[in-house]
């Protein structure tokens, strides 16, 4: 049982250890973050289409 709350305590002191991003911050990389998943999901949908074109072009 003390194995368990020290398990707890230990996380408790963690967590007050972890340094939040403010609001400017959050909202940056979560556009960023958008960007880039919009981006890479274009490119592979791209990749795809080309290769169904090729495929139906040759085969």
């Amino acid at each position: 049982m003390k194995a368990i709350k020290r398990f707890f305590k230990g996380i408790k002191k963690e967590i007050k250890a972890v340094r939040w991003p403010d609001f400017k911050t959050l909202v940056k990389y979560s556009c960023i973050t958008i960007v880039m998943l919009v981006f890479f999901g274009l490119f592979f949908y791209g990749l795809a289409a080309l290769f169904a074109f090729l495929r139906e072009l040759f085969f």
